[in-house]
């Protein structure tokens, strides 16, 4: 064996082990261990598809509250951890030794201890005797010990800090000082209540997000996997840097079920790596391109890499409103990856791959395309209108009449299937690579997206919650796990029943145990940052970090911002994507909330999560522990480090956006209607587009660097037109507190004021904060003022709260015993802040104008 080859193989070692330590376990032992780790596996999956369904309730038993689910499912994932995931690199991977047995019953024992004395502690809450002191210690640190082992040392340390400081509090320097806790405190809010490690986010884990992982791993399994890569590549492969535009196109599909960056760019890379490096891009471009579209997948709704449901819980808005506000920030920015690519092909002349497809004329390319996506069209209104038409009709019968429907649908999808030969993965490494044909690779697999459509249904449709429609999109995954391979064969003509429904089921069991595989650093992630969440609600500490960020920005609302945006990128460097949202959100969202709210800006909060997760999942590209561009490296062959910050500059374009939706809250489609929704995508997508020709330095040819300087302040006009509108008209009017009655009185019933408010925080010292008032219901501002639930003393043109009736709106929105209102400003009738895209637009076409003439002579000036 040469030495190339060993070095190939020890990389591709390296990074197997990689992708399992970070993703399901790198121990796969031999004989009755080995049977024993895959069946405690799918039992997992079993008993969560049972939890998650309507059985136990038809049936009368078997049903489990979150507070007893919870245990269970942390028991499950301590002692696959242990059993999955080695204690060294050293440890054996074919065998687990007797410590690891030994680890995994008590940790498991500890885990299920909520479970087994549910009763007994519900009885003396709050009052923990020792033994409950001893199991939550064990508990505690052999949680910490299968955090290290499943997901390395960062969660684990960053922990254990939380723990030290909930008890050392009182010896703690400075402003980061607290009266502290004891050992019965610390252990009876972390171990024994829903506060710490059994608290929101393994509640999320338990209920929604192990199903999506499950649903994905099956999805996978049946192929879907294979299918989306190869549709990529049919499809764009043979453009300019085609391998690179087909690999941010499969990363987006794959991302949309994956809960991991490092599996997304290693699932993908694995073939899209060498083809991106055989049509021109170096191996760090390669890499870079491969992990820029695989960490954009973590923001790509449905799943998020499982945050999307932690969402839910932490915002307190619905799945469905977080898919939508999510949704345009992460398309506009893997369009505009694939932009980036494109103009990184156009610099470097690069060509596509072979295409294997019929040669067609634009017009008929263009008709092609507008009549599928007519056909799209036509089908989705037909199923949405008919099913609603339906519904009524048939009554109780409809469930039944619509799956009937749905499995013809199914049977015609692999009629029409079984006319086309099935998919075989490619080897990259083979020297002639071949596309495959677009019609023939599309229509093998449409079956696939049956179940994705269950899912958007019962979802987005019947309102479902996102446990129960996960359950149903899986129930559909298995039926199509166990039938595809029989009915395709069948009309093959090459029928063998037995050994396909054998084959169908041994995907089935590789699919539970896959999918339960998968979750177990998910369940260990969110039950280990469930004690950051309990440490900051226990200690305040939320507050210390909101102080030395604002003694650091001295009141500056963009530093403020950017050095939140830096905490959230070291907090999130070497966590999984759903630890990485549960300790920024946890830590650095209330940052932004309560100096935003003193320092005038007043945002949905939605829009801050938003803004500390895209940060906080930026350190799986960033060195020096971005994760995902090691593991690219390693397909590449690259520098890892290069290719960290090359995926870095490509990832500028995400870096961007947080800062513009906090500022413009239209791109999370926030209070706009449809049109508008449409139109802000367009405009917002061209303004992406040349952000990202302006930040590569090419846009028809190389950059002038006073034309990038004119691109970015287009992008940002495009972006944010409200900027340049407020200099020239302000969009408030100030009145003087006194008249708040008055102004309250005559503002439109849809319209809101912005109150700027002084008065005390809760330890007693000054606070200035700002506010936005909804109008509430009446015809005059007294009776407004009443139905607020406020009561005022004005005098000395000085307006201050004299009483705030309890649970009602003013209450909410944080008003309080006097408190004086000290700035009243009433919104006014302006111009649109869209005109300003105009003469953005404008400069643009400068712009393009100047770089189309240079362009022109540049080939005379070579020939020269």
């Amino acid at each position: 064996m040469t030495e190339e080859n060993k070095r190939a193989e020890g990389s591709t070692v390296d990074l197997e082990d990689m992708v399992a330590s970070s993703d399901s376990g790198s121990r796969n032992p031999l004989g009755t261990p080995g049977k024993l780790l895959v069946s405690i596996a799918a039992v997992w999956s079993l008993f969560q598809l049972w939890i998650a369904s309507p059985l136990p309730y038809a049936l009368g038993f078997g049903v489990f509250n979150a507070t007893e689910a919870r245990p269970i499912h942390l028991a499950f994932a301590l002692f696959l951890a242990y059993m999955a995931y080695p204690a060294t690199k050293r440890s054996p991977r074919d065998r687990i030794p007797i410590q690891d047995w030994i680890l995994a019953f008590v940790a498991s024992a500890t885990a299920a201890y909520g479970f087994f004395f549910y009763e007994q502690l519900a009885q003396r809450p709050g009052a923990p005797i020792l033994q409950d002191v001893v199991v939550g210690v064990i508990g505690l640190l052999l949680l910490l010990e299968a955090t290290r082992r499943a997901l390395g040392p960062p969660l684990t340390i960053i922990a254990s800090i939380f723990i030290v400081y909930s008890l050392a509090g009182p010896w703690m320097p400075g402003i980061l000082a607290h009266r502290g806790v004891s050992l019965y405190g610390l252990i009876n809010h972390q171990w024994l209540t829903s506060q710490g490690v059994f608290g929101i986010a393994l509640g999320v884990s338990t209920a929604f997000v192990f199903l999506f992982v499950l649903f994905g791993a099956l999805l996978d399994k049946a192929g879907a996997g294979n299918y989306f890569i190869k549709v990529a590549f049919s499809l764009l492969g043979h453009y300019k840097g085609g391998p690179a535009k087909a690999a941010v196109v499969a990363s987006g599909m794959t991302g949309l079920i994956s809960g991991s960056s490092i599996a997304n760019t290693v699932t993908t890379g694995t073939f899209t790596i060498p083809m991106m490096k055989r049509v021109g891009f170096s191996a760090e471009k390669a890499g870079a391109v491969e992990v820029s579209s695989s960490v954009n997948g973590q923001i790509m709704p449905p799943v998020m890499g499982a945050a999307a449901f932690l969402m839910v819980e932490y915002v307190g808005i619905s799945y469905v409103d977080v898919i939508k506000h999510a949704f345009l920030p992460a398309l506009i920015s893997y369009i505009a990856l694939i932009y980036i690519v494109h103009l990184e092909a156009l610099k470097a002349d690069m060509q596509g791959l072979e295409s294997t497809n019929p040669p067609k004329t634009l017009t008929r390319k263009v008709i092609g395309f507008l009549g599928g996506l007519l056909l799209m069209m036509i089908v989705a209104m037909g199923v949405y209108y008919g099913l609603g038409w339906l519904k009524p009709v048939l009554g109780d019968g409809a469930p039944w009449i619509i799956s009937a429907l749905l499995a013809v649908i199914y049977v015609v999808l692999l009629k029409i299937a079984s006319g086309y030969p099935e998919l075989e993965l490619d080897d990259p490494n083979e020297p002639i690579f071949s596309l495959p044909q677009t019609r023939p690779t599309v229509m093998v697999g449409l079956q696939y997206i049956l179940p994705v459509v269950v899912l958007i249904w019962c979802l987005m449709v019947e309102r479902l919650s996102p446990g129960l429609s996960a359950f149903w999109a899986t129930v559909f995954m298995i039926f199509i796990m166990l039938t595809q391979r029989p009915i395709t064969a069948l009309f093959r003509g090459n029928s063998d029943l037995a050994a396909d429904l054998r084959e169908g089921v041994m995907d089935l069991w590789s699919g539970l145990v896959t999918g339960a595989r998968n979750m177990i650093g998910i369940g260990i992630a969110t039950a280990t940052a469930g004690i950051i969440v309990g440490a900051v609600s226990q200690t305040g500490v939320g507050l210390v970090l909101a102080d030395v960020v604002e003694i650091l920005s001295m009141g500056n609302l963009m530093l403020i911002l950017l050095f939140t945006a830096i905490l959230s990128l070291i907090l999130g460097m070497g966590l999984p994507t759903t630890a990485n949202y549960i300790v920024v959100s946890a830590l650095l969202a209330p940052v932004i909330v309560q100096l935003g709210e003193q320092n005038g800006l007043l945002v949905p909060l939605i829009a801050v999560h938003l803004f500390v997760f895209y940060f906080g999942i930026m350190a799986d590209v960033t060195p020096p522990v971005g994760l995902a561009s090691f593991a690219a490296a390693a397909l590449s062959g690259g520098d890892p480090i290069r290719t960290g910050f090359q995926a870095f500059y490509y990832s500028l374009r995400t870096a961007a956006l947080p800062f513009l939706f906090i500022f413009n809250t239209d791109l999370l489609l926030i209070d706009v209607a449809p049109l508008q929704g449409v139109l802000i995508f367009v405009v917002a997508t061209i303004a992406m587009l040349i952000f990202a020709a302006a930040t590569q330095g090419y846009l028809i040819t190389r950059n002038r660097w006073y034309e990038s300087i004119l691109l970015l302040l287009v992008a940002f006009t495009l972006f944010r037109p409200g900027f340049w509108m407020d200099m020239i008209h302000d969009p408030y009017r100030e009145i003087p507190p006194a008249q708040f009655v008055e102004a309250l009185g005559n503002v439109d019933k849809a319209s809101t004021l912005r109150l700027q408010i002084s008065g005390v925080d809760a330890i007693g010292e000054p606070l200035t904060t700002y506010m936005t008032l909804p109008v509430p219901e009446g015809t005059t501002g007294e009776e407004r003022l009443e139905n607020l639930g406020l009561e005022l003393i004005v005098e000395d043109e000085r307006a201050i709260v004299d009483m705030v009736t309890y649970g009602s709106q003013a209450s909410d929105l944080g008003f309080d015993f006097d408190q004086e209102i000290i700035e009243v400003l009433a919104p006014v009738d302006r111009w649109p802040k869209e005109l300003m895209w105009f003469p953005g637009l404008l400069v643009f076409g400068l712009v393009v104008l100047m770089q189309r003439r240079r362009r022109a002579h540049e080939p005379s000036r070579a020939a020269a």
